[in-house]
């Protein structure tokens, strides 16, 4: 029996590798559909990407144009000679302590506290750019295949705004991974209001949302691929740390409250103070590696060295493994994310 599922892609920059390698491993099972996708940021790429290419070539041909275009995030033609290197080479985590010991301060912060990215006038360019592009929205948009919503936040509102069908530009992929303080705003006209708008990245309002994915006629499973650490332990000291730390609250904040909104739905659901139907009864699951993602930093976000997202790549797809091996059986009957235990 297939089992239909909806997913929801975080945001993180370079580490969306890691839910490129979730799903990868994701579509290679003929055993699960996607009926739908809610991306923010490097999510919305991942998802646009998925979207593209399966209705181009199928499951293969989804899995092929998410190779590709992570290689052109990496800059490199082939990532399998870094799959080589890598056994040769300390796990990422290490790494990322060697950067942040070299530089206690990131160089990204310290531009941002003292420079406007609208301060490069005409020589100002948007590097993802040439990336997105490269992908055919008339795939995008196609209405075969997961249904797709990109999250951005509309800068004078600061509101969600969510796109899909034939909103879905590039312009729509880089607003939802618009970084104020890296990038200029992406500004174009609304297809909703017919107003020029501005947007900002939509890890702000919706980091992913999740709202989207509500609709009846969609199965009632969300899985979520987590890559912003949910619970660190230990108490940020450095500079780097707090700055690492205050960016994964405020980028997961949004998803937090529609979970805490689910679980409160569920309850009143199962005291019978609500009557079945009435709204949605979702099934939470998540694929993530906190233990990893404590390692990284903010740092390792904007640095997509393609060492860094060859081992997110296979850190994705060994986390999804686990997942399906543990919980597969559980898709479309149950839920798997202890959301009193999270809330408590």
């Amino acid at each position: 029996m297939v089992k239909r599922i909806n997913l929801a892609l975080q945001g993180g920059g370079a580490h969306g590798a890691f839910t490129w390698g979730v799903l990868d491993r994701l579509l290679q099972d003929d055993g699960i559909e996607i009926a739908a996708i809610s991306g923010t940021s490097a999510g919305a790429l991942n998802a646009a990407a998925l979207k593209a290419g399966m209705a181009d070539g199928g499951r293969a041909g989804a899995r092929a144009l998410l190779d590709q275009i992570w290689h052109q995030v990496g800059a490199v033609h082939d990532l399998r000679l870094t799959g080589w290197i890598a056994q040769a080479l300390p796990p990422i985590g290490v790494i990322n302590s060697w950067m942040e010991n070299l530089m206690p301060v990131s160089p990204m912060d310290m531009a941002a506290l003292m420079t406007s990215p609208y301060q490069y006038g005409a020589l100002y360019r948007n590097p993802l750019e040439p990336v997105v592009r490269s992908l055919r929205f008339d795939k995008v948009c196609s209405q075969s295949g997961p249904e797709l919503y990109i999250a951005a936040t509309n800068v004078r509102t600061g509101k969600i705004r969510v796109f899909s069908g034939e909103e879905l530009t590039c312009d729509v992929i880089l607003a939802s991974a618009c970084l104020p303080t890296v990038f200029q705003a992406v500004e174009f006209v609304d297809p909703k209001t017919g107003k020029q708008e501005a947007f900002w990245d939509g890890g702000y309002t919706g980091n992913p949302a999740l709202f989207p994915l509500f609709e009846p006629h969609l199965p009632d499973d969300i899985m979520i691929v987590n890559i912003n650490p949910l619970v660190r332990d230990s108490l940020p000291r450095t500079a780097q740390e707090i700055q690492n730390r205050l960016n994964e609250i405020s980028f997961n904040s949004s998803l937090l409250r529609e979970m805490r909104a689910i679980g409160f739905v569920k309850r009143l659901i199962a005291e019978g103070r609500m009557e079945r139907g009435t709204m949605k009864d979702v099934l939470l699951h998540m694929v993530a590696d906190d233990d990893l993602m404590n390692t990284l930093s903010v740092t390792s976000k904007v640095t997509p060295t393609p060492y860094l997202l060859h081992s997110l790549k296979e850190a994705g797809r060994a986390a999804c493994t686990r997942f399906l091996e543990r919980h597969k059986a559980d898709l479309n009957d149950r839920m798997t994310v202890d959301l009193e235990a999270m809330f408590n």
